[in-house]
């Protein structure tokens, strides 16, 4: 309790003592808090992705053994507190504790099953496509400067398309390039075949550089990927298909949970929408780098499209990389 008189702060619970040691504990007993509201579950993984916190060991005790409890949620609740976890510049860590605590598989079941596929240990450090994907939308976000929904939801279902089906990384720039543009497919091509930075080789989703000799055969596999995308999108939101991502591996809960809204596919949809239909009516391209974090947060279309390709390319074509081929180039490698 704090008093705005004197300026003191009464800790009856040892809350600073746990700010001081990073964790996250509740206020009372874990397995009644969790039991008296499982959202509980979801902020608390918010919170300790958020601050870089660890929990204590009856609070993460707590967590797996009642982490089914959240599929009693409202479907509109879980979808605010995944929003919390994934917009607000945390999203790599949220996903990585999901992952940790067993509740990836009960929220996101394709994806957990892409991590299980992948071999992905509960404390694994490594990292994955996926995780490289929001470490890089977490990089262009912070608690207040959040991106709309639609953006990660859009990150989620490019992942699941590129994972289902690898694709050379001419397409993927091509790709990046035309959702920027606003779908001018054949300046697209044009650019990306002249990019001499190298990809990231390690992604099993990327794969080496192929035969697609003509534009013409480039963007048809650009416009394949947008329809994988949309398809992904699609299996998303199809609770037939959510409840068998997991099907593989029995030994984990079953969920066919599906809490991303027909109205948030749609706006995730129109954002790739443009490299098939082509570029649009009065698109005025943006002459700033700069991000205005105020068209974002609310959805703006063009303003979510440049962030998409923005992270994807950075991902795909991590600019570390652009400096390490630049040190060998001027013999300057250490």
């Amino acid at each position: 309790m704090f008093d705005p008189f004197s300026k003191i702060v009464y800790d009856y619970i040892g809350g600073i003592e746990d700010i001081k040691k990073s964790r996250v504990r509740t206020v009372i007993p874990a397995s009644s808090s969790f039991t008296e509201d499982c959202a509980r579950i979801l902020r608390a993984v918010r919170i300790a992705a958020r601050l870089g916190f660890s929990f204590t060991k009856e609070t993460a005790r707590s967590l797996k053994e009642f982490s089914s409890l959240v599929l009693t949620l409202d479907k509109g609740r879980i979808l605010m507190e995944m929003n919390y976890m994934l917009a607000f510049g945390a999203a790599e860590a949220s996903i990585r504790l999901l992952w940790k605590y067993g509740l990836l598989e009960i929220l996101l079941p394709i994806q957990a099953a892409y991590f299980v596929s992948l071999g992905f240990r509960r404390r694994d450090k490594r990292s994955n496509l996926l995780l490289s994907l929001f470490a890089n939308l977490d990089k262009l976000l912070a608690p207040d400067r959040p991106c709309h929904s639609s953006l990660w939801v859009s990150i989620l279902a490019f992942h699941k398309a590129l994972a289902d089906q690898p694709r050379d990384p001419l397409v993927v720039a091509t790709f990046c390039l035309a959702v920027h543009n606003g779908g001018c497919l054949s300046e697209a091509v044009c650019i990306a075949k002249i990019i001499s930075q190298p990809y990231d080789s390690s992604f099993h989703e990327v794969l080496g550089p192929g035969n697609l000799l003509t534009d013409e055969n480039v963007m048809d596999e650009v416009k394949d990927l947008a329809d994988s995308v949309r398809t992904a999108l699609s299996k998303m939101t199809d609770r037939a298909f959510v409840s068998q991502a997991m099907a593989k591996y029995p030994q984990a809960p079953h969920s066919d949970l599906v809490f991303i809204s027909m109205a948030l596919q749609e706006r995730a949809e129109k954002i790739i929408s443009c490299v098939t239909k082509g570029r649009e009516k009065g698109f005025v391209p943006k002459r700033s780098n700069n991000i205005n974090y105020e068209s974002l947060a609310v959805g703006n279309l063009h303003e979510v499209r440049l962030m998409l390709s923005r992270v994807i390319f950075d991902t795909i074509y991590p600019p570390h990389l652009k400096n390490t081929n630049a040190k060998h180039a001027n013999g300057r490698f250490t």
